[in-house]
Parts: C-alpha cells; structure tokens; sequence
C-alpha cells in the first residue's frame, strides 16, 4: 500500500531503509559485547546492510517471492545515501580535526605521517597490481582504508572511484580485521619495544587503521601516549584530501588517455568538491567560534549520515560476489599490516627516536 503511494522512482523508501539500519547499527554498538569488541556503528552498519540485502531484498525461498518487489523500490534511495550522504558525511568529518593541534605536533612527526601514508598507497599499488593481480579499484581502497584512516577513507575514495559495492566491502573488512589485531597487539608491543610515551603515541597514531582503533589502544596504554596517538592520527587523516585530489586527477587523466590533459579544464574537472568542503569544515572548526551544542549536533550527523551510506553499501552488496574475490585482498592489507607494523616502528625511531 505504502509504494503505490509514492512516484515510481522515489528515493523515499530505500533512504528509510539505510538510515534505519544506520540508526540500528549505530544503537548495537553501544550494547555487549560490541563495545569491548571495539566494532563502531560503521561497521556494524555494512554487516547489517548485508544481512538486509541478502535475506530480506534477495531472498532465495519461494516464500519470499513477494519480498523481492523491495529491491527496486529501495533502489533509487540507496544510490542517494552512497552519493549524497556519504559526501555530506565525509564533509562533516572535518569538524573533528583542529589545523592548530596538527601543526603543533611538529616537522618530524608530519613527515613521518605523510611518510607512511604516501609507503602504504604505493607499496598497495605495486603489490597489490603486480604481485596479486587485483584490479584497481580494490586496491585503492584496500590501500587507503590502511593507509589513512579506515572505513572512512575507503567510504570517501570509493566516492572518487563510483567502485562497486562487494569492493567496498571487502576493504571495510581488511580494515575491521587487521585494526581489531592492532588492538591487542599495541599494548604488547609498548612492553616490547620500550618506547616512551610520547614516542609511542607517536607510533600508534602514525600507524593503526581507524581513529577509533587509536582511541581503544590509548585507553590500553593510558596517558600521553593516548593523547598524542589520537593528535597523529587526526593528522594521517588530513592527508585524506591531497589523496583525493590525487586521485581526481589521475582517473581524469586515465579516461583522457592522454598526459596533456593538465589544462584548467582537466584540473578543475577532476577535483572532488566533497574533499574541498572537508578541508573548509576542518578551517571553520579551527578559527571560527563555532558553538559546542551546534558541532556536537553536527558531529552525530555526520555519525548518522556515514553509517547510513555504510548500511547503503551493504545492502547493494552480494555475498556471492565476495566470495569471487578470493583470498588475495585480504592478503593484500595483511602485507600492508605488516609494512605499517614493522616499517612504522623503523620510520619512527629513525625520525624521531
């Protein structure tokens, strides 16, 4: 009854189908055993959308023959929450950076963020392509979820790239994976290694996955460490837009076919104007007075808006087209995990200790 209601191409139900899952994700992280688990609302909101796409809009009983008319009814709201949503989420991210706390961390510590960041993209790309013989897409996100910062990153490069979904996915899960092992892992490794504090704060934030994986290792380690983890962190996530803009470029470049193609035109053409608007979001949280109720509100909009496009991703998502991806992927962030691990710590001391 509800769709003949509404005109055959609304975006209506699928946009209440991904902010309803967003929400739901979002609440289920908040509840045992998720949060001992450090599994966020993001994550959480790609498995949902998942199970969604798969069991309910796809279902492979005769039974749920009638269930399958959701599919193209959901589907114009679904590309709106992966387009529109996801760009306003990824602008409202810069409400969390400060330029003020980036620059204070110094030279050295930022070179060795854009030092790591700028390895991992290109040791992914060249793994990834002639090792692996992944396609280019999955290993760009691949590569940037573990370079930069996440989920968040593989959402915003997916936004550049118009990847498939089950790609998407699979880079979400290598970051869920081998961030998870970061936890665990981090805490030893500051016995280990003996670093002090600040050092290893440094350390952590230069080289874990997601913000949020940082903040759970702080809360390990405690003190400094946490502070400055979170600070560098935050800066890794700053490189998100020249990554971007990069990546503008290059693909304009790619369709082009041709190297000449660096005139105004192809310039102004390939920029991502959501990563303009994420670098105007992170001045205004620095230098305008900006009230605490209206940024924190903005904040749990941006929260909403992120997991709703996740959710939007995983319902577009086909299990059976992970299953082709095979193993490779994984082995891809697993080399990457390591590189961050290893090659962090070496970089780190080099630089700093």
């Amino acid at each position: 009854m509800f769709r003949r209601l509404l005109p055959q191409a609304s975006p209506l139900p699928g946009l209440a189908l991904a902010l309803l899952c967003g929400l739901a994700a979002m609440a289920l992280a908040t509840l045992p055993p998720f949060p001992q688990l450090h599994l966020g609302g993001l994550t959480l909101a790609i498995v949902l959308g998942l199970l969604v796409g798969n069991l309910v809009l796809e279902p492979s009983t005769a039974a749920g023959r009638r269930d399958r008319r959701l599919g193209p009814a959901c589907a114009p709201g679904l590309a709106v929450a992966q387009r529109q949503w996801l760009r306003a989420g990824v602008v409202l991210y810069g409400l969390r950076l400060d330029l003020g706390d980036v620059l204070a961390l110094g030279a050295p510590v930022l070179l060795l963020d854009a030092t790591i960041v700028v390895g991992t993209l290109a040791l992914g790309l060249w793994i990834g392509r002639r090792w692996l013989r992944l396609d280019r897409q999955t290993v760009l996100l691949t590569a940037a979820g573990s370079a930069i910062c996440g989920a968040a990153a593989v959402l915003a490069t997916e936004r550049s790239l118009r990847a498939q979904p089950h790609k998407v996915a699979i880079a979400v899960a290598t970051v869920v994976v081998f961030g998870t092992l970061n936890i665990f892992l981090y805490p030893l490794l500051q016995q280990w290694t003996g670093l002090e504090p600040r050092l290893f704060g440094v350390y952590t934030g230069a080289t874990v996955h997601e913000v949020a994986q940082v903040v759970a290792i702080g809360q390990q380690v405690g003190g400094e460490a946490a502070d400055t983890a979170v600070v560098v962190k935050l800066a890794r996530v700053l490189l998100l837009v020249p990554f971007l803009l990069w990546l503008g470029w290059s693909d304009r470049r790619r369709e082009r076919g041709r190297a000449a193609d660096a005139g105004p035109g192809g310039v102004l053409a390939s920029v991502p104007w959501f990563a303009l608007g994420f670098v105007a979001m992170t001045v205004a949280n620095t230098w305008l007075p900006i009230p605490a109720a209206l940024r924190d509100a903005l904040l749990v909009l941006d929260t909403v808006l992120l997991a709703a496009a996740m959710a939007a991703l995983g319902v577009g998502t086909r299990v059976s087209s992970l299953k082709v991806a095979g193993p490779r992927p994984l082995a891809l962030a697993g080399l990457l995990f390591l590189f961050l691990t290893l090659g962090g710590y070496g970089l780190t001391v080099w630089l700093l200790g």
